[in-house]
């Protein structure tokens, strides 16, 4: 069986800087400004939506692309 990849929402900051992503490209994909994105890196709660989306991402359940036709079908 599979191992399933455990994401810690508390640590995002290092998800993001191991993808070589500044705060602006990271956050942009879902929705979040940078500033927004800061508050989240510096230990604000993550909306559930956000969060969701998070998850699925660093799972590699969903990608850009998917990200990006969901944001122009809202």
């Amino acid at each position: 069986m599979a191992r399933k990849k455990r994401i810690n929402l508390h640590d995002i900051q290092s998800y993001r800087t191991a993808r070589g992503e500044n705060q602006c490209q990271f956050w942009q994909r879902f929705g979040v400004t940078q500033s927004g994105g800061s508050r989240y890196e510096n230990g604000r709660t993550i909306p559930p939506p956000v969060a969701l989306l998070l998850v699925l991402f660093l799972t590699e359940q969903v990608d850009d692309n998917v990200l990006s036709l969901a944001k122009k079908s809202h």
